[in-house]
Formats: C-alpha cells, sequence, structure tokens
C-alpha cells in the first residue's frame, strides 16, 4: 500500500506541473527491455537515470535520439544512463524505428503506458531525471533543437552529488 500511495503522489505531482527540482521518491517500476531482458529502476540506485519517454510516431523523439545516444555514451562512465521508454502500443513500430536510428542505450517498452502514467507523462517526448538515491529531480517535457545544452548541465549537476 505504502509504494502505490508513493507511487500516486509522484504521478499527482508530475501531472500538477511539480517545479523543475521535483526531489520525489521516483516510483519504482519493471518493464521489458530490447537487450536486456527486465530492467527495475530501484537496481539502478548509485546511478543518475534519465527515463526518455519517446513514441515512433513522435517527429521531436527521432530528433533526439541520436542526441540521448552521445549523452548515454559521454557521462555512461561516470554513473548516467539514458533509459527510453517507448510507449507504442504495437513493438514493432518501436523496433522499425530503432532500425533507421540505432541507439546504444536501454530501450524498455511501456505498451500498455503504466509507467508513462506513473510518471505522469503527457507530452511526447518527456524526460524525467533521477538522482543517485532514486529520487525525481528534473522533468523537461517535449523537445526543441538546444535543450541538450539543459540535459547536459543537469546530468553534470547530478553526477557531481
Amino acid at each position: 500500500m505504502r509504494k502505490l500511495i508513493a507511487a500516486l503522489c509522484t504521478s499527482a505531482a508530475l501531472l500538477a506541473g511539480a517545479p523543475a527540482s521535483a526531489n520525489i521518491p521516483a516510483a519504482d517500476f519493471t518493464l521489458a527491455s530490447l537487450k536486456d531482458g527486465n530492467l527495475k529502476l530501484s537496481e539502478q540506485r548509485g546511478e543518475v537515470i534519465m527515463l526518455n519517454f519517446w513514441a515512433s510516431w513522435c517527429g521531436p523523439c527521432r530528433e533526439e535520439m541520436p542526441l540521448l545516444n552521445d549523452l548515454h555514451a559521454r557521462y555512461e562512465p561516470v554513473g548516467f544512463q539514458v533509459w527510453g521508454v517507448n510507449v507504442d502500443a504495437n513493438r514493432e513500430d518501436a523496433q522499425a524505428m530503432l532500425n533507421k536510428i540505432p541507439v546504444e542505450f536501454p530501450v524498455l517498452f511501456d505498451s500498455q503506458s503504466d509507467v508513462s502514467k506513473l510518471f505522469g507523462v503527457e507530452a511526447m517526448p518527456s524526460s524525467v531525471f533521477i538522482d543517485r538515491d532514486g529520487k525525481v529531480r528534473y522533468v523537461h517535457k517535449g523537445y526543441r533543437s538546444g535543450d541538450e545544452a539543459e540535459y547536459k548541465k543537469i546530468i553534470k549537476e547530478l553526477i557531481r552529488e
């Protein structure tokens, strides 16, 4: 019951437009991964995680993917990971996009949008930054060219803590 209440509080805070620095516990989840079996968020404590919610039909998502791959490669050695959470109902749609825009970071499948709902995702793409203690620290909705500068600033801040 405590986990359910925490998840609902997390979702409610994000839906209500939580401040850029939310600092609330991230709802735990397990999702199937394209390459790595199932991945569970709580098993990543000690790492900084950027959950990036995306869909194959989303133009800004396609534009952002190579940039996220670069961020993952650059900062993974210092404890940062991008997790791409695909929300397509049909996994084959996601796979078709990944065939055209391959990435090295873990890609997870949320075809029922359960995890998206936990995090109050309303826009594609949306990114949720989680610190080493498992707390949501920043939420970024949408993507425009140049947003990666803000991502780098957030990543550097969180990996230094």
